[in-house]
């Protein structure tokens, strides 16, 4: 469709919207009204961009529920005739979908849509705050008795939100998928190709199942498939052992003699209490570093901390105990997380405060063991999924999947066992040295963008895309040197030092 077409639609739809007196809060569910229009920035150059409210059910299952709003961020190509527009999907669940900034080399040929995750964007946000308070207690983050008050947070911020009216079965992957397929048609847009990344891949792989004329093509970003919101320990302690391998051929390894896996162990098991008058809170520290190991740069920084620590250096390992505090209550909006990951995964034969302790592996699953494990202890109530939208089934979308080698988060090993199969016309790409989403984009970003945008035009698949990158583990201002100039130079400091680390980790 022209662009000039699609901007008549949307303005006819806009003006009908008005006419019928589908204005705010009087506005019927499967109507899109347009707030404005505007420039959209990138970062390098301006688009023009339409901003919509989308109204929908809250629970499409109940013919009684309330309506809910979603706002959607429309970028128009300047191409004056534009291939199928891109549909974005970002990670979390608990995080923003319209924060993406989209390349000059996507937005050349293709419209760019994001619509808003209800339980995050829009009109019903579920927040926790009884959670966000229990993140900072000051015990031990990950100890049993920490985790039962997280636990009775939990039951406290769903107690609040039903109080409020909300009904938390309307908010999981199922009713996301709608959402997305109702912003769709309301645009007046055929098929749309489909660019998720992490949680998202979720979405846009039963997307696909579910709505197959509805996509043309899917980019997947850092897999992640059904049962994978559960980190699993095996495959942290493996990612580690290569993190490890990595580390020894590096020059970095190679002048401080040290194992880098061994290391960790021995500081992790062994850890201080307190640097200076600073304590340092043992599963704040296994958090924190867990999180920052999603990506290569951030990792060196948290190699760089326990290899000081072995040296008797805990400077590093304080100033991620005290982040922890800026950084987990804002990482998510808590109650949607909680009711994505437990409609979606829950499995309640599992025992999540056995399997994600450290036994067996050096590090555990630290995001296995604050979620699952504190709702073990608590209750999050809402209704699994349907098996439609939990089980593999096969799905002929054209899909390209780009895996990390040393992705943490979402293994390339569970891309490449777990859904593959289940896509005849799938293709994966292994970066080596790569992680999580943030390196497919940030390490090589023009090769990221060739390789998303030919496989867009055409299905093409870049040859060259298995090229190692090899990470870079110097560090220049590590945790340590931050460490100490956050006592040197007193609350200021300490604050910007920490609100850093918060970035980092988002």
């Amino acid at each position: 469709m022209s662009l000039r077409n699609k901007t008549v639609m949307v303005m006819l739809m806009s003006l009908l919207s008005v006419l019928s007196g589908r204005a705010a809060a009087g506005t019927p569910s499967g109507s899109v009204v347009t707030d404005r229009e505007g420039a959209f920035s990138n970062g390098s150059r301006s688009y023009q961009a339409r901003y919509h409210t989308l109204t929908v059910p809250e629970n499409r299952s109940d013919s009684s529920s309330r309506s809910i709003t979603i706002p959607i961020v429309q970028i128009l190509s300047p191409n004056s005739a534009p291939l199928e527009p891109i549909f974005y999907l970002t990670g979390g669940p608990g995080v923003s979908n319209l924060r993406w900034k989209p390349s000059d080399s996507l937005l050349a040929e293709h419209d760019v849509v994001m619509v808003g995750y209800r339980g995050v964007d829009g009109s019903s946000v579920l927040t926790c705050p009884s959670v966000e308070a229990a993140l900072k207690s000051s015990g031990d983050l990950l100890s049993d008795t920490v985790l039962r008050q997280i636990g009775e947070a939990w039951k406290a911020d769903a107690e609040a939100l039903l109080h409020q009216g909300a009904d938390l079965n309307g908010y999981t992957i199922q009713e996301v998928i709608e959402d997305v397929e109702q912003a769709r048609t309301a645009l007046g847009y055929g098929p749309v190709d489909l660019l998720s990344e992490s949680y998202g891949t979720r979405i846009a792989y039963f997307f696909g199942v579910v709505h197959p004329a509805s996509v043309r093509r899917s980019v997947m970003i850092g897999v992640n498939p059904p049962g994978r919101f559960v980190w699993e320990s095996s495959r942290i302690d493996a990612q580690l052992r290569r993190y490890a391998e990595l580390w020894a051929e590096s020059p970095e390894g190679k002048e401080s003699g040290l194992e880098l896996y061994g290391t960790m162990d021995t500081v992790l098991h062994a850890m201080p209490k307190r640097w200076l008058f600073i304590p340092v809170n043992e599963g704040k520290v296994r958090t924190v570093s867990f999180a920052l190991m999603f990506h290569r740069g951030t990792a060196a920084m948290v190699f760089d901390a326990y290899r000081a620590a072995a040296d008797g250096d805990a400077s590093g390992l304080a100033v991620m105990s005290l982040a922890s505090d800026f950084v987990l209550p804002s990482l998510f909006v808590w109650g949607d997380l909680a009711s994505k990951a437990v409609s979606a995964d829950h499995d309640p034969q599992r025992d999540h405060l056995l399997e994600t302790s450290s036994h067996g592996t050096m590090f555990g699953s630290p995001l296995s063991r604050l979620l699952w494990g504190s709702l073990q202890y608590g209750q999050w109530p809402i209704r699994v999924l349907p098996e439609r939208y939990r089980t593999l089934v096969r799905s002929e979308v054209p899909t390209l999947m780009l895996s990390g080698s040393v992705d943490l988060s979402t293994p390339a090993e569970n891309a490449a066992e777990e859904l593959l199969p289940f896509l005849p016309n799938g293709r994966q790409i292994v970066l080596r040295e790569y992680g999580h989403v943030g390196d497919v984009w940030r390490v090589e970003p023009e090769r990221t963008q060739r390789i998303v945008a030919g496989f867009l035009r055409d299905g093409s698949v870049d040859s060259t895309a298995t090229t190692a990158s090899p990470v870079d583990f110097s560090v220049g201002w590590g945790f340590p040197e931050l460490g100490k100039i956050m006592i040197v130079t007193g609350a200021a400091a300490a604050a910007a030092v920490l609100y850093g680390i918060s970035v980092l980790v988002r």
